[in-house]
């Protein structure tokens, strides 16, 4: 392997650890920052774009001889470390810089990887976005687009077995119902709010059942573990496309209005030059069709702006009173170290 080609780092993946803010130098970048909105103390937002801002003193700018680069932990990360490959050969090309493949195990190890400077690219779910956004700095600049350019979306779809008898939402009251984690917009947010108008009620009709992760959900619903499950309809087609499930197995019962799916974002604090050149490279880097196999399509990164993709992200959030803050990350973190911990478990004899 040479000095700057791709790296996978062979049985590593980035532990959940919450980070807990240094007093003084929170209380330094609140005496600078005139606006900061629902960022993070240690983060700006003068220009109101609502991420953060580059570093005023430009010292604290970074220009590493590596990029880290990880893709969102939605289904094995072993199948995107290979799918990605000629995505991060062109990248060590293109930018000059040795690249590496971080595979990560949860959204919350991700964002917390960008916050504590040891990721500087990554693929962030719809939700995670915005908590990598007011959590790690994060400035999200691509999105996956097809010919026409505009950035590729999904929606919530509510699954069940085709030869279950549930025709519509309300037919799941007191039923198996699988979420995917707290911190997804469609695994769990999105249908907070939007389940209630169509007669089904998160926590009084049905108690979620949390199932770590899409893949799993609509295994769990093609097994009989769940009665039916709400997941992101990406995720949903690509496992038919791999033949890791057939689309005849289910139903879906509801879909909901198109939500921005997975963003490409930037650590805030990277050296202007750097950035700019890695969104020139994502932006010029075209599919294989292999890539474009998988994603439904798509064939290329676009533009894209936070404030403007992500304001029907943000208002469901509002809506179901589950803020992208430090309190709900935190919560989620936990949540997701416990599950992980659990999976590591040794499996106990059978008496």
């Amino acid at each position: 392997m040479t000095p700057r080609g791709l790296e996978w780092i062979g049985g590593c993946a980035l532990g959940v650890i919450v980070a807990v803010l240094t007093p003084a130098a929170a209380s330094a970048q609140a005496d600078v920052c005139k606006q900061r909105g629902q960022l993070d103390a240690r983060y700006c937002d003068e220009d109101g774009d609502l991420v953060a801002d580059v570093p005023k003193d430009t010292k604290k700018w970074r220009d590493p001889s590596t990029l880290i680069f990880a893709y969102t932990p939605v289904e094995d990360p072993a199948v995107y470390h290979n799918l990605f490959k000629p995505l991060t050969d062109y990248l060590v090309q293109c930018t000059g810089k040795r690249v590496v493949y971080y595979p990560v195990q949860s959204n919350s190890a991700e964002i917390e990887a960008m916050r504590s400077g040891r990721l500087h690219v990554a693929a962030y779910a719809t939700g995670p976005t915005a908590f990598a956004v007011n959590l790690a700095g994060a400035v999200p600049f691509a999105a996956m687009a097809k010919d026409d350019n505009e950035p590729t979306g999904y929606r919530l779809v509510s699954i069940v077995r085709s030869d279950s008898p549930y025709q519509k939402l309300s037919d799941l009251k007191g039923k198996r119902v699988a979420h995917t984690s707290p911190s997804s917009n469609s695994g769990h947010i999105a249908a907070t709010v939007l389940y209630p108008e169509q007669g089904l009620r998160p926590n009084e009709d049905y108690k979620p059942l949390m199932s770590g992760g899409h893949d799993k959900s609509i295994l769990g619903v093609a097994s009989g573990d769940y009665d039916m499950a709400g997941v992101a309809s990406t995720v949903f087609e690509r496992m038919a496309v791999r033949g890791v499930t057939k689309l005849e197995t289910f139903r879906v019962i509801y879909q909901s209005q198109l939500f921005p799916t997975t963003s490409i974002a930037y650590a805030h604090d990277l050296a202007p030059e750097l950035a700019k050149k890695i969104t020139v490279c994502f932006f010029a880097f075209r599919f294989t069709p292999e890539l474009i196999k998988e994603f439904s399509g798509s064939s290329r990164f676009v533009p894209i702006s936070y404030k403007e993709h992500w304001a029907v992200v943000r208002e469901i959030a509002d809506k179901s009173g589950a803020p992208y803050n430090r309190a709900a990350f935190d919560k989620e973190a936990q949540r997701e170290a416990a599950e992980l911990a659990k999976k590591s478990a040794p499996a106990q004899p059978k008496q």
